[in-house]
């Protein structure tokens, strides 16, 4: 339950993002992160043809069929088939212009290959979690809720973050808590882990937050909940949202025709490094940290950093879409096969 703030308080940012509304409504709250960055960086043209990899509930997607129509085409994938559903009705004004398949976004490689669509004039993956899926009951993503521990993004598969919980040791809870959650509290939440669940089975959001809350110590005003850090580390194990990233970046990059663009947001430090280092791989530059004389990094550059640094919301964005702060956005092009730019370099920082 959020707490009532006094007079003169600033009510902390982790209880202002959520309303009931956005459950209901899920696609009338839905605000795309980055819109206007996306489209121009993404460069859609009338009779384009893209691939947005994570689409969720169709905010980025919309957008980009309103400019590539009437003929452009766009291809969409999600690992949530609640999310394919709202964002196939969203898009349903652009029938017969995109296609919609249950699948994770990593598999986009495979995908194209067995589709035929290709080359691609822009691929398009957002790897941030909708409010729409934290606010769903039966999910069991937020801190904020009383219901199951569950975390999944794809319903079919079993693993739970509730199943992490219960049976994984102190240590493998340490390290998941520490290395995907970035929490330095991490042996002291995991030991409280341990320790309650020997009095009964940990089952449910609000037990969790909990918990975290009296292992961790007090700040007087927090911009975040304490569990905040566990929650994301868990959602990560579950999902396992950062394995084959880069695999992910280094495949699909092949199926755009030279000069499209690749654009990822990327919503926490984890992730947003694997993006940095795989783009600039493919880009030529060293990605090891070997002396020169022993690197064996490619120094053939299959794409051109367009974005030399991570591109960030400004304040009105953030002050609109409080969950939008912590995006970061990339973005290469791919180069002809000779190894020519298609076009003039240009960057965009942030």
């Amino acid at each position: 339950m959020a707490h009532a703030c006094k007079a003169g308080e600033t009510r902390p940012t982790w209880q202002t993002e959520m309303t009931l509304d956005s459950f209901n409504n899920p696609v009338a709250d839905h605000t795309p992160v980055l819109l206007q960055e996306t489209l121009e960086l993404l460069q859609c043209l009338p009779g384009g043809r893209y691939v947005d990899a994570t689409i969720g509930l169709g905010g980025h997607a919309e957008a980009i069929l309103g400019r590539i129509q009437p003929d452009g085409f766009l291809l969409g994938l999600d690992r949530d088939e609640e999310s394919l559903a709202i964002a196939q009705a969203r898009l349903a004004q652009y029938a017969g212009m995109f296609r919609l398949l249950h699948e994770n976004f990593k598999n986009l490689p495979l995908v194209l290959n067995n589709t035929g669509i290709k080359p691609v004039d822009g691929i398009l993956a957002d790897l941030g979690i909708s409010s729409f899926q934290l606010l769903s009951p039966e999910r069991g993503f937020s801190f904020q809720s009383d219901s199951m521990l569950d975390m999944r993004m794809d319903k079919s598969q079993r693993l739970t973050a509730a199943d992490l919980i219960n049976s994984l040791a102190e240590a493998q809870l340490t390290q998941i808590i520490q290395r995907y959650g970035e929490e330095r509290h991490a042996r002291r939440i995991a030991r409280a882990i341990v320790a309650a669940r020997g009095k009964g089975a940990i089952t449910r959001c609000s037990q969790l937050a909990e918990l975290v809350r009296r292992a961790v110590p007090a700040r007087r005003t927090p911009a975040i909940h304490p569990a905040t850090r566990t929650f994301q580390a868990l959602r990560i194990a579950v999902n396992q949202e950062l394995d084959g990233l880069d695999e992910f970046i280094a495949g699909s990059v092949s199926f755009l025709r030279p000069g499209g663009r690749f654009v990822i947001i990327s919503f926490h430090s984890l992730e947003d490094r694997i993006v940095k280092r795989a783009f600039r791989a493919l880009a030529g530059q060293c990605v090891c940290d070997r002396p020169p004389d022993l690197c064996k990094c490619s120094r053939r550059p299959l794409a051109r950093l367009v974005t030399h640094r991570a591109v960030r919301p400004g304040e009105s964005e953030v002050e609109l879409n409080p969950r939008s702060r912590s995006a970061r956005l990339r973005c290469v092009e791919r180069l002809d096969v000779s190894g020519h730019e298609s076009r003039a370099p240009e960057a965009v920082a942030s």
